[in-house]
């Protein structure tokens, strides 16, 4: 069996998400298609932990699916600029999973894992699936992937 692993920007796919469908990202949905007839060695969301109870409740939700989750606390700057991002946190487990699976799945739209992809699919041989919102993906990105998904109404939630 083809064996998978999933790395999700959800920073990334929330916000893209609703400002281009104005509606959430379904992730049952995604599940069931990105890992039919495959084997997951790993599969993860990387996040921003505000620390509040409906993000817990969604984080829970995430568990029941299949899914690790790995929280960074949000830092709120003097300047009143926000910081947390989980780029290198994603390249860096997307690269320690590429022996192990024969295709990584990677959700986000950001142009920064453009150099993650190639390195993949050139180092590793191994194929690369990227889910994005369509307007919304890096076209660097879209030309690295293996495959490019477009997040459409299909997996959004009703």
């Amino acid at each position: 069996m083809t064996k998978v692993a999933i790395f999700i920007d959800i920073q990334n796919v929330y916000y893209t998400v609703r400002e281009a469908y104005g509606r959430n990202f379904d992730y049952n949905k995604f599940w069931a298609q990105a890992t039919a007839n495959r084997e997951v060695v790993k599969a993860v969301c990387y996040a921003i932990d505000r620390g509040d109870q409906k993000q817990r409740e969604f984080q829970n939700i995430l568990r029941a699916i299949g899914f690790e989750v790995k929280l960074k606390p949000f830092i709120q700057r003097s300047d009143g600029s926000a910081k947390g991002d989980w780029d290198v946190g994603i390249a860096l487990d997307a690269i320690e999973y590429a022996e192990q699976a024969d295709i990584i799945v990677l959700v986000s739209g950001d142009g920064d894992f453009d150099l993650l992809v190639a390195k993949i699919r050139v180092k590793h041989g191994k194929k690369v699936e990227v889910y994005g919102v369509p307007q919304l993906t890096a076209a660097s990105l879209i030309n690295e992937a293996s495959e490019f998904i477009g997040i459409d109404k299909a997996l959004l939630l009703s």
